[in-house]
């Protein structure tokens, strides 16, 4: 065996090392969240690829399904710093960014302004009912979201990795509220649909919660072990055949363009940009790297279109009334892609 095949096999074991270390550090995950977290599982796995990806995620659900309990427990489990904001009508941008103030020495008597981080200044923020706020403060957050960065008086302040934006919507709700652009909407990585628990989940959880027991969940991934795996997911091979899978499942739901599909053309006013086919991949590398292989599958995909191409995409008004949902697209698309 020559030096060369040796140095290879050993960055291999490494590699491998590193792949099993994500996989138990996904399982221990798992473990903690689900001390609290009741069900939800596929909730809980988008959740954490989008943490691994270093992406932002939208929730959407009726009051009451926990959607704010997962994400704190996930930060828990994480020793991240977590930070709520409950998004509000008169929010204003410097409510979310931070100001200015006036401090005066004491010693000397100069008065000198001072900038005080607001709450965007964390790890892991939780965005309460986004879609409650205005236009204004909603771009502030998407400059955070797309820059890791904002700006306040003239200068640029850095968000110090990792930084994670988790926001709830609530779709039954529309009196007062903001409509997201379709920018801020294609940030999140996933939009999350968070439903009803099963019969027996429901019993365990109320049981759970009425008892005087109470679960304590414990850290099992620091800020530097997250930051590690997180650019690991960039190393997880995917192949020309996946990429050109991803790239076709996306092309096909823009209307009248190539490799358009002729239902979503008829039924959609626009489809997903490139953007999606970059979250396809990056986040089919952080399910396989979770579940212990070595390279993105077209299963991958597959399994990832509908929360990643839900909200990119846009029905028309027909096909609303006709009850024809992005989601009825997106399998259409899924039954018909081919490679």
């Amino acid at each position: 065996m020559t030096i060369a095949s040796t140095e290879i096999s050993a960055d291999h074991q490494l590699f491998r090392e590193k792949v099993a270390d994500v996989h138990k550090g996904y399982e221990d995950l798992k473990t903690e969240i689900g001390k609290v977290v009741i069900g939800q599982q596929a909730v809980v796995d988008l959740m954490i690829i989008s943490m691994f990806t270093s992406s932002h995620s939208l929730l959407m659900g009726v009051p009451g399904l926990a959607k704010t309990l997962l994400v704190h427990t996930l930060a828990d489990a994480t020793s991240l710093d977590f930070t709520r904001v409950q998004f509000t009508p008169d929010m204003m941008p410097s409510d979310l960014i931070g100001t200015e103030i006036l401090q005066e020495d004491r010693a000397t008597g100069q008065r000198a302004f001072k900038f005080v981080n607001g709450p965007l200044f964390t790890n892991l923020l939780l965005a309460d009912e986004i879609n409650r706020t205005t236009p204004k403060t909603q771009a502030a957050l998407l400059q955070s979201m797309q820059e890791r960065q904002v700006s306040a008086a003239g200068t640029t302040y850095k968000l110090e990795p990792p930084f994670l934006v988790f926001a709830t919507q609530n779709p039954i709700e529309q009196e007062g509220t903001y409509p997201l652009p379709e920018a801020q909407l294609d940030r999140f990585l996933f939009r999350i649909d968070v439903t009803y628990p099963k019969q027996d989940e429901e019993i365990r959880m109320v049981m759970n919660t009425t008892s005087r027991e109470e679960s304590t969940v414990l850290p099992v991934y620091t800020r530097e072990r997250l930051l590690e795996h997180q650019a690991l997911v960039r190393a997880i091979p995917a192949s020309e055949t996946v990429v050109k899978y991803a790239v076709s499942l996306v092309r096909s739901t823009r209307p009248h363009g190539e490799g358009a599909n002729p239902f979503a053309s008829e039924n959609i006013r626009w489809g997903a940009g490139p953007r999606a086919s970059q979250s396809l991949i990056l986040a089919g590398k952080a399910r396989a790297l979770l579940d212990g292989r070595y390279a993105v599958e077209k299963e991958d995909i597959v399994a990832l279109a509908q929360p990643i191409l839900v909200h990119r995409i846009m029905p028309t008004f027909q096909a609303e009334a006709e009850g024809i949902t992005s989601a009825k697209i997106i399998q259409h698309c899924l039954d018909t892609v081919r490679i």
